[in-house]
């Protein structure tokens, strides 16, 4: 199917509505990319204990989605997780603080699904020292079962535009629990405008722009084998793929059209934004990352469990020179106590979202 440049446009601007069309239709049929999100529909479905909780855990979201870890299973309950030092994002993460994050998603995402299949986790966090593996994990049996596991299949980082329904004072209150919420207006503005002056700096500073770029995978059949990164796939996009309208090429063009295209869609995400939750911690170590991924992630199930959506923003807060200026306003505004700002998120309600892609469980095992 070929689009004339003049319909593709129409698309682009008016958001025409083409599935009424058999041949559109039936395209758009095809656009699911089934063998990356098989992961999904495979978790829990294991006997083995530790392979059970992994096949949850690798479900945790990460910093551009490069799912960072590898595991090797040790004896009969036993288990240790690295980092593959393949993935990592030099530019956007230099230090890797937010790979260490994303770790900590991984390990609380499988405690959590451990504990409700009655096995207890004993965790040893980097037990060669910095350099070496990040954690040891023995499953112990014995657990009380996490009632945030039943959200694990249903939690998501919802990148789209939030409906303007603030977010209830009684949930609020809740979430105030676990992490710093911002509703007022004031402060949600300054973070609105904070937020996206972030996101032009990553984006247009060449570094980080590709490194972007080159982790996005482009339409379901590149998707389906990298099930990792940036996934740039479903019927609009790949319509405009076939048209010519978008590539790569084109991404890493400030002066191209469907550049700026980009730019105006994540506008209309930031300023479409009721509230902000963020997590701080005291230092600034390996240690801190790895409770703040936990951390994160216990939040990112709480919202979930009750009907809200969670988009993490930290641009802001990444540490390359570029950044310096906005990441010193962060932690002006966000942790004037001398606190580091670990995770800075959009809080409302959004829309439903896909289930991302993941690589299989096989694929991150070692010596399996």
């Amino acid at each position: 199917m070929t689009l004339s440049r003049r319909k593709t446009l129409s698309l682009i601007g008016g958001g025409t509505v083409l599935a009424a069309s058999a041949t559109f239709g039936g395209f758009a049929a095809t656009r699911t990319p089934h063998d990356a999100i098989a992961p999904w529909g495979l978790a829990g479905t294991y006997e083995d204990p530790r392979l059970n909780a992994l096949s949850y855990a690798l479900l945790a979201p990460s910093p551009h989605n490069i799912q960072p870890w590898q595991v090797r299973l040790e004896g009969e309950n036993a288990l240790t997780l690295y980092h593959d030092g393949i993935r990592t994002l030099p530019h956007t993460d230099p230090d890797g603080r937010q790979i260490m994050v994303g770790m900590g998603c991984f390990l609380e995402q499988m405690v959590i699904a451990a504990s409700s299949a009655g096995q207890g986790v004993d965790l040893t966090l980097f037990p060669e020292g910095s350099g070496g593996p990040v954690a040891h994990a023995v499953f112990t049996g014995d657990a009380t079962p996490d009632p945030l596991a039943a959200h694990i299949l249903e939690r998501r980082s919802c990148k789209k535009p939030f409906s303007d329904t603030p977010v209830p004072d009684a949930l609020v209150n809740e979430l105030e629990q676990s992490a710093d919420i911002y509703t007022d207006a004031a402060t949600v503005q300054r973070l609105r405008d904070l937020s996206f002056e972030a996101f032009l700096i990553e984006t247009l500073t060449p570094g980080t722009m590709k490194e972007s770029v080159d982790v996005m995978r482009m339409g379901k059949a590149e998707i389906n084998a990298t099930p990792d990164g940036i996934d740039m796939g479903g019927t609009f996009l790949e319509t405009l793929m076939l048209a010519g309208m978008l590539n790569r090429e084109m991404l890493t063009d400030p002066d191209d059209p469907g550049f700026q295209r980009a730019i105006d869609i994540y506008a209309k995400i930031m300023s479409s934004t009721p509230a902000y939750a963020v997590l701080t911690t005291p230092g600034n170590t390996s240690l801190d990352h790895i409770d703040t991924g936990r951390r994160w992630l216990r939040l990112n199930l709480t919202t979930t469990r009750m009907g809200l959506s969670l988009h993490p923003i930290s641009q802001a807060l990444q540490e390359y020179p570029e950044m310096d200026a906005l990441y010193a306003t962060a932690h002006d505004v966000l942790a004037p106590e001398g606190h580091t700002v670990q995770m800075l998120g959009r809080l409302g309600y959004g829309p439903a979202i896909p289930r991302t892609p993941r690589w299989p469980l096989k694929a991150k095992l070692i010596d399996a």
